[in-house]
C-alpha cells in the first residue's frame, strides 16, 4: 500500500446479546476521499479504501478512456487532512474524453457513473470482445470458491468488495479490495495493466452485483468473462451481450446462471437481445 494511510482501523463499541451487554471493539474499513487529478485539474473525487491507490489511479485512467498506460508518466500521492490526492502526469494532452467523462461531483462508494455530464457517456458503445477463450464450468466454480480466502481486508472488516483476475490453470492471480465495488474493479484494472497480464486469457471475478458500469470497465480491461456472486441488472446484461462478454452471475458453490454468450462455457449460445425480441413477439 502506498502512503501512510491504513485500510482498516479498530474502534470501540458496545455489544448487546441476549445474555447482556459488554464493551467490545471492532475492525472497520477506512473510507477516505480520493481525488484523481490530471494537469492540476480534478477529474473525480471518490470515496475509497486508501490501499493500492497507484493501481486505482492507473485503472481509473484506463477504464474511463482518458489515456492508455504508455501515456502515464508519473503518479504522485499527496496525503492531506481531508483526503488523498493522486496526481497523474500524462505524456501528452488528454483526449477530449477527459472533459467528456469529467465527474462533476464527488462520488459515494456505491456510485459508478456519478457526475457524468451526458447520457451518451453513461451508455457509451463498448469495444467488441472477440477472445476465443473457452472455460470449463467446474473450473469457474473452483475459481469463485477460491476467492473468499484471498480477501484479507474483508476477512478483517466484513465491509468491502473484491474484484479479482483468474486464469484457467493459474488460478486467482490478482485480488483488489475496496469499500466501493467500482473502485475495486479500477484497482484490478490498474494491477492487470501494470503487471503486463493478458486480460483476454482470463476472467474478472466480482463479489458484488453487476451493474452496467462494471461491464463497461471489464470491456476496457479486455476480459471475455465476468463471474459475479450477485445478480446483474438488465442494462448490464444488454451491455455484456453487445460487447461479446460472457456474463455469469449468482455464482454459488453448486452452480451459477449464464446470461450472455454461454458458448464460451460449452452451453447453447445465449443472446439477451434475442430473448427480448422473443418476448416482444409473444406479447
Amino acid at each position: 500500500m502506498t502512503g501512510a494511510a491504513k485500510a482498516s482501523g479498530t474502534v470501540a463499541a458496545a455489544t448487546w446479546r441476549r445474555s447482556g451487554a459488554a464493551r467490545s471493539s471492532r475492525a472497520v474499513a477506512v473510507e477516505t476521499a480520493v481525488a484523481i487529478t490530471y494537469g492540476g485539474s480534478t477529474q473525480a473525487v471518490l470515496m475509497a479504501s486508501p490501499a493500492d491507490l497507484e493501481d486505482f489511479a492507473v485503472g481509473f485512467t484506463l477504464t474511463e478512456g482518458i489515456a492508455d498506460l504508455a501515456a502515464i508518466e508519473d503518479i504522485e500521492q499527496i496525503d492531506g487532512e481531508l483526503g488523498i490526492e493522486m496526481r497523474v502526469t500524462l505524456a501528452r494532452r488528454p483526449s477530449e474524453r477527459l472533459a467528456a467523462r469529467r465527474r462533476a461531483m464527488a462520488g459515494p462508494v456505491g456510485c459508478g457513473l456519478c457526475g457524468i455530464e451526458s447520457l451518451e457517456e453513461a451508455v457509451r458503445p463498448l469495444p467488441l470482445n472477440r477472445s476465443p477463450m473457452r472455460f470449463e464450468p467446474y473450473a469457474i466454480l473452483a475459481a469463485i470458491g477460491a476467492l473468499a480466502p484471498l480477501q484479507a481486508l474483508n476477512a478483517e472488516t466484513r465491509a468491502v468488495h473484491a474484484a479479482a483476475f483468474w486464469q484457467p490453470g493459474d488460478g486467482v492471480r490478482l485480488v483488489r479490495e475496496d469499500v466501493g465495488r467500482h473502485n475495486a474493479l479500477d484497482k484490478l484494472a490498474g494491477a492487470i495493466a501494470r503487471g503486463g497480464i493478458n486480460a483476454a486469457s482470463g476472467a474478472v471475478l466480482l463479489t458484488s452485483r453487476v451493474s452496467v458500469e462494471m461491464v463497461q470497465k471489464t470491456a476496457a480491461i479486455g476480459a471475455p468473462l465476468i463471474v459475479a456472486v450477485s445478480a446483474p441488472t438488465s442494462l448490464a446484461i444488454a451491455a455484456a451481450d453487445a460487447a461479446g462478454i460472457t456474463l455469469v452471475a449468482v455464482a454459488r458453490a453448486d452452480g451459477f446462471e449464464v446470461f450472455t454468450h454461454g458458448e464460451r462455457l460449452g452451453l447453447p449460445p445465449s443472446s439477451f437481445s434475442d430473448e427480448r425480441e422473443a418476448a416482444h413477439g409473444a406479447a
